[in-house]
């Protein structure tokens, strides 16, 4: 068994950072295809993440598709549930499950629901959605890793908007007192969230210093430079003496012009014609814009 895992990645000097770039694109593509489609969805928060996810599964965790329980492997706890397109298309493009499913999203008896289920679908690591929960649910994987003396890391992926639930602030204070380090945990902070901006919603600036208090090492990083990202993946998941969080800076529906801070497009896919102008925009060949057309109603 080869799983796809960090280890093999010891330096930049062996990262192809244009293959990277290249899947993210491939996963952006997917994600307004599926949302597209499927006619509903969270297309904003699935771009933000696409980077990090990225570089994620392909290129910094242990994990192999073949063997999706492997008992090593490493967790990711995709907390933002709702941004799931774009975990698909990754866990998909990772080989966990054929690319052609990708197009099911939300369908009746499709494995690819709204949200995760960790029931119904490989290389999911727990059921998400209800915001807030996913920070605690990691924290509970790192503590049964030191219970049964494993070296797996249990990764978290939360979104800004969690910031506003107090749950998250009870794990970060439970991770930092139980000194967890093999949580690594990444913010995507695209600074929206479903009703408006966070800032307007409920401010919770200053963020790093809030972190730092509860305990935590913290790293700021551009979300969607695939080499920073990279550098910071290896960073926080070297913590030693304290939990480290990475703020991961990003653009609510990166990559698509007219839908970038724009938050009109947290929950509401792209219509017939707006696929069309994001798929254009992402260099989609003219036949593969025609297939996918000819799916929509």
């Amino acid at each position: 068994m080869t799983p796809m895992a960090s280890e093999t990645n010891t330096s930049t000097a062996k990262v192809d950072f244009d293959r990277l770039g290249r899947v993210a694109l491939d996963i952006r593509r997917d994600v307004i295809k599926m949302l597209g489609i499927c006619g509903n969805g969270h297309p904003g928060g699935s771009l933000s993440a696409t980077d990090i996810l990225t570089v994620l599964y392909f290129n910094v965790m242990r994990h192999d598709p073949k063997n999706p329980k492997w008992a090593d492997r490493d967790r990711l706890v995709f907390s933002k549930g709702h941004g799931c397109p774009a975990l698909y298309s990754a866990l998909a493009r990772a080989g966990y499950f054929s690319t052609d499913m990708l197009l099911t999203l939300r369908k009746l008896g499709s494995p690819l629901q709204g949200h995760p289920d960790v029931r119904r679908l490989a290389g999911i690591d727990a059921s998400t959605g209800s915001l807030g929960q996913g920070l605690s649910i990691a924290a509970g994987m790192a503590l049964a890793a030191r219970f049964d003396k494993k070296d797996y890391l249990s990764w978290a992926l939360i979104s800004d908007g969690e910031l506003n639930e107090g749950q998250i602030w009870e794990a970060a204070a439970f991770i930092a007192f139980q000194k967890l380090v093999n949580v690594p945990t990444i913010l995507d902070y695209n600074k929206y969230q479903l009703g408006g901006s966070c800032k307007e919603m409920l401010d919770m600036e200053p963020v790093v210093d809030k972190w730092r208090a509860f305990g935590w090492e913290t790293r700021e990083i551009d979300g969607h430079n695939i080499r920073e990202i990279y550098d910071a993946l290896q960073w926080v998941k070297a913590a030693k003496a304290a939990p480290r969080i990475i703020i991961a800076h990003t653009v609510k529906g990166k990559g698509v012009s007219f839908m970038e801070n724009n938050n009109n497009f947290h929950g509401v896919a792209p219509t017939k014609d707006e696929t069309q102008k994001a798929l254009k925009e992402l260099g989609e060949s003219d036949a593969e814009i025609a297939r996918i057309l000819g799916m929509i109603k």
